[in-house]
This record gives C-alpha cells, structure tokens and sequence, in this order.
C-alpha cells in the first residue's frame, strides 16, 4: 500500500470547507509551490537569496490582498486566505512570510487604516504586485513594547511629516517599493501610520545577514533620517496603537496558518522519508515507535488547522477579535514546533541535511514561533480575556 502524505495530511477532510471554486484556487497555488518552488527553494536558503524568477508567477495566481473587497482586489473569504498562507508555507515558510507582508501586512494596513483615496491609489498596483510592500513596526530596542515605547518618530511640518528612527526585521524592504511605517507623533504621542516610497532621500536599508531561519526572507535593518513624508501619505484612519492592533489582529491569523503549514510540510516530508527509508528489511513506516511520531504529528496539524479554521470563519462573520488571534498563534505555533522536532527525530542524523527537506521547517520554525507576538505576549492577551484581569505590566 502506498500512501500519498497530501492526503493524509488533511485526516478530517477540513479542505471540504471550501467551496469548489475555492478549492480549484487553492490546488492552482499547490501545483505552482510544488512544480516551481520546491526544486529550486532549497538553494535559496542556503545562500540566503530570494527567488525572484518566482514572483510572475506568484502575481499570476492573484493571491495578493485576497479577503479584501474592492479596490483591484480579489474579495474572496479570510478561509481560503488561511489556506492558502498554509499552503504556501507548507513548502516553504520564507514564502509564506514574503506574501504575508505584502498582501497581509502592507496591504492590510492600507486597506484598513487609509481613506478611500489611498486605497484607489496604492491597493490596485500592490494587487497585480506591480508594487511589493512592507511593514515597519519592530525596532532594534522595541519588540513586544510597540504599543508605547516606539522611538522612532514622526514631527509635522506643514503639509509634510518628518520621520526619524530605526526599524529592525523589516521584510521585503530591501528589494520593495513602499514600506508602512509607523511612528510615535511627538506632539500628541500617538501612534501613527506613513506610506513612504523606498527612494525617497533619508530612506536607508540594510540587509541582516547570518539568520539561521527564513534565510530567504529579505529582513532590513530601516534607518530613517529626516524622511519627508507628504501628509496625503499618512494613513488616515491610524490615530493611535489600536488601529495598529487592528492590522496584526488580522494578520497574526495569517501567522497562525502558516505555522500549521511548517508543521505540515515538515511531517510530510518525515512521512515520504519514512515510507521509503528501509533498516531491517523493510521500511520504517512500519515501525511502532516511527508510527507514534507520525500520529503525533498529525494530531498536532489536525488541531492546528481546525482552530485555524474556525477562526477564519469568525473572521468572515466579523466576530474575531484580538483573543481569538492571540490563542490561534501561541497554539499553533508551540504546536508547530513539537511537530517539526518530531519530524526531525524521525530522520535521525538525516534530519539536519538540507536535501531531506526537514531541516528547513525545523530552524524556520523558530522564526515563526516569535513574529507577530511571542507566545508570552498573546498568551497574556488570552488570559486578560478570560479572567478580566490584566496581567500586562
């Protein structure tokens, strides 16, 4: 009996969700990751390059901005969005991250904290991906304290802002076309949201190097000195943290999915390794204790994707709120990193060779486990949530 891990992947047939026009879209990314991506994803990452042969082919398959309506967009559901971040991620995370920052986080904050006019005039072209976005909030001194202790800063100046700072792990800035940045006003002390064009003078990046996970990610190290931000791209609906809130509400769903498809595409590829592996005479699929990983894993990716699931349907009800991505995230991702430790387990020494394509979920893993808030930060969410009582300090 031979056994196709796609399939015994989704144990519970949770893709039956999907309607079959959404399920023909998500198959059409499925075959491009596998048939395009998978070959050539490997040497990327160990060089620490990105491949942009890929991103025609990305843009083709009109995935960029795909819950939101209007505005060149495709307007289809937060679930088949989800699925198609796991996706995605399940052959490689990197790429998950580079189409989450963009269509997510980038693209997110324009469609939810810009005026119409600013959605007409960027949404179109980042759709088609005729213009690649990012996102810069994260600091080199602040992290989880991006609510009020950013230091980068933004001044008035007539019809103009001036913004300086340093923002750290910026993805696809080195390469992009706009990044979103937000700052603290110096006057009234509020987080506010920037549009600003990577050319313009004082906009500087930097390229962090040596990373042992999402090696192809482009992370930048930002410096901004004295950017001069026209005040028609300050984003017109950001007037303090919590609008921000609003952006990673939605997105840190997103990181959710893509943890269940690093745990998915780690276990099956364990499962591939272990059907054709062979110790005594016969594979070691068949062996007790291989069979306990495998189950493990499973669980765990089973789970994950039902929560996630459920999730994205709040999200297209309107009903999903802050708890709801903080508990998708800390779950999914302490669950994607037993997952992908089982994985490697299960392969033994062959576990950290590149060529057996484990190893890379298993250090990109680590990545995800701390983006978009650590565990400890959503769990703290969670927990005011269900006693009402914060814990914040």
């Amino acid at each position: 009996m031979t056994t196709d891990p796609v399939d015994t992947a989704d144990f519970y047939a949770l893709e039956d969700l999907l309607d079959p026009d959404e399920q023909d879209f998500l198959h059409g990314v499925r075959k491009y990751m596998t048939t395009e991506v998978d070959p050539i994803i490997n040497r990327h990452w160990q060089r620490g390059s990105f491949p942009f042969e890929i991103v025609p082919g990305i843009r083709d398959l009109g995935l960029a901005g795909l819950p939101y309506r209007g505005y060149g967009c495709p307007g289809r559901s937060f679930l088949l969005d989800g699925m198609v971040a796991m996706e995605l991620a399940r052959t490689d995370p990197s790429i998950a991250t580079f189409a989450g920052v963009h269509g997510g986080l980038a693209m997110g904050s324009i469609y939810l904290c810009g005026n119409d006019e600013q959605k007409r005039r960027f949404l179109p072209d980042m759709a088609r991906m005729d213009r690649i976005g990012a996102f810069g909030l994260t600091e080199p001194e602040v992290g989880s304290g991006a609510s009020g202790g950013l230091r980068t800063t933004a001044r008035r100046d007539g019809d103009s802002w001036i913004l300086n700072g340093q923002k750290k792990w910026i993805g696809n800035a080195t390469f992009g076309d706009l990044t979103v940045i937000w700052a603290k006003d110096i006057d009234d002390g509020q987080v506010k949201g920037f549009v600003v064009a990577n050319d313009t003078p004082g906009f500087q990046t930097s390229k962090l190097k040596d990373k042992i996970a999402l090696r192809v990610v482009q992370n930048a190290l930002i410096t901004l000195d004295d950017v001069r931000v026209a005040e028609k791209d300050r984003l017109q609906q950001a007037n303090s943290f919590r609008d921000t809130a609003a952006v990673l509400r939605m997105t840190r769903a997103g990181v959710a999915w893509m943890a269940v498809g690093c745990a998915r595409g780690a276990y099956e590829n364990a499962l591939r390794y272990a059907m054709e592996r062979e110790q005594f005479g016969r594979p070691i699929a068949g062996f007790q204790l291989v069979q306990d990983l495998l189950v493990r894993m499973l669980g765990n990716i089973t789970s994950s994707w039902a929560l996630c699931a459920r999730l994205s349907q709040l999200q297209d009800q309107g009903r999903a709120e802050d708890r709801h991505s903080s508990l998708a995230k800390a779950w999914c991702t302490v669950r994607m990193r037993e997952t992908v430790g089982y994985a490697r387990e299960l392969l033994g020494g062959n576990g950290i060779l590149l060529e057996h394509n484990v190893g890379r979920f298993v250090a990109d893993a680590e990545a995800i486990y701390s983006y978009e808030g650590t565990r400890e930060m959503n769990t703290l969410i969670v927990g005011r949530a269900i006693t009402g009582l914060s814990a914040f300090v």
